[in-house]
């Protein structure tokens, strides 16, 4: 079988893209399994086992470009002119491409996106979205995919995804499969605690008594990383010995990080905030916590969260986070409002004041990653897709 992966981009900070090598990793071990990637650019060291076996045959689609319009648009042009000249049995696609058979939905919807966003967005945020080139053709290119018959099936990573789409979308129900992102719970465990929390601690010159919130996610303004200073703040000014006793380490990119540093120093919070940037390894950042956060605008599911449950973290985040539906079927963690900062300062400061119920939601949380396996994903992927090659006709 040759299945066709498309992805535009990959980054180390990425969720998505992490998702896209662990998925070739764990897909390669499949018997008869021939994968190709179309993409732009791809930097993973994953490309070779440890026998230096070639586990993907990257095809580089990477036309110029002026703008993120041109961009995607020159991108689908050129990866559908390849896809005719190497015929793959299936195509698999993390970008809204019309001609796929599989669809992984991976950022959600847009449209669910541009909703939250606009929310609470000004008159001139507002204008700038709804004037954006870019949002009308991914739209566009959304509503093309989920109409088109060639769609065979869509992966949602979340049951929130499944349910967004079949709202948009009810014709195309049978078509829809929930499969959960993989953790590496080997990789991320309650064990890095005792090899980064003293080390971090000293680095960051925070107390080892402290209670320490970590947010893992690029992007501020979608991660709610506003959102989560704010609830600190409340808890400063609510009860200053726990206030003085939180820190908050937020570990990521954004391109206006002066303005978020800024809004620390308003809040007179800039002891207890943490800026590391982004990192090609998060994981001292997990060890280091006591509880991860994540008040996310929309996130379909997270990997972070994924991440912060295998090292044993309660995790506090958003009902608009895809993950969170696991952080509440294991009582791993509490979900708030996206944007409220009342209610997340509540369950902050729930989880400082009341170390038993942090403990059980800790062990919940680890019980949690444990069923989200890489075999468990990689049969339910590969399963999916023996069952569409049954009835499968030629694609061009």
């Amino acid at each position: 079988m040759k299945l066709a992966i498309i992805r535009q981009k990959y980054t180390p900070y990425g969720g998505a893209e992490k998702f896209v090598s662990q998925a070739l990793q764990t897909l390669s071990e499949s018997d008869n399994l021939e994968l190709l990637l179309f993409t732009r650019k791809w930097q993973d060291s994953s490309n070779a086992d440890n026998k230096n076996k070639k586990i993907f045959e990257p095809i580089i689609c990477n036309p110029f470009y002026i703008g993120s319009l041109w961009r995607d648009f020159a991108f689908l042009k050129s990866v559908e002119r390849k896809a005719k000249i190497y015929q793959p049995d299936l195509i698999q696609s993390h970008e809204r491409t019309p001609f796929c058979d599989i669809f992984r939905a991976g950022d959600g919807l847009h449209q669910v996106w541009l909703q939250e966003r606009l929310k609470h967005a000004n008159f001139w945020q507002k204008l700038s979205i709804k004037l954006n080139p870019t949002h009308w053709f991914r739209l566009a290119m959304e509503k093309k995919l989920f109409n088109s018959p060639r769609l065979k099936a869509v992966i949602c990573i979340s049951q929130m995804v499944k349910n967004e789409i079949l709202l948009a979308y009810p014709h195309i129900s049978e078509k829809l499969h929930v499969i959960y992102n993989a953790v590496d719970c080997q990789q991320f465990s309650p064990k890095l605690r005792k090899m980064y929390r003293a080390k971090i601690c000293q680095e960051l010159n925070i107390s080892q008594n402290a209670t320490i919130f970590s947010l893992v996610g690029s992007g501020y303004e979608r991660k709610g990383v506003k959102t989560a200073m704010l609830a600190l703040a409340k808890i400063y000014k609510k009860n200053n010995e726990h206030g003085q006793l939180s820190h908050l380490i937020i570990v990521g990119k954004d391109k206006h990080l002066h303005k978020y540093q800024q809004i620390a120093k308003n809040l007179n919070i800039s002891q207890q905030v943490h800026f590391i940037g982004g990192v090609s390894d998060a994981k001292p950042y997990y060890a280091v916590a006591d509880i991860f956060v994540l008040p996310t605008l929309y996130d379909p599911l997270s990997n972070a969260v994924l991440e912060a449950l295998a090292c044993g973290l309660p995790v506090l985040t958003s009902e608009k986070c895809g993950a969170g539906e696991i952080v509440k079927k294991f009582s791993a963690g509490l979900l708030c409002p996206a944007r409220d900062e009342n209610a997340l300062a509540e369950n902050m400061l729930h989880y400082i004041s009341l170390p038993e119920i942090r403990t059980n939601a800790s062990k919940n949380a680890r019980i949690a990653a444990e069923t989200l396996t890489a075999e468990s994903m990689r049969n339910e992927l590969v399963n999916l897709y023996l069952s569409l090659l049954k009835n499968k006709k030629c694609n061009f």
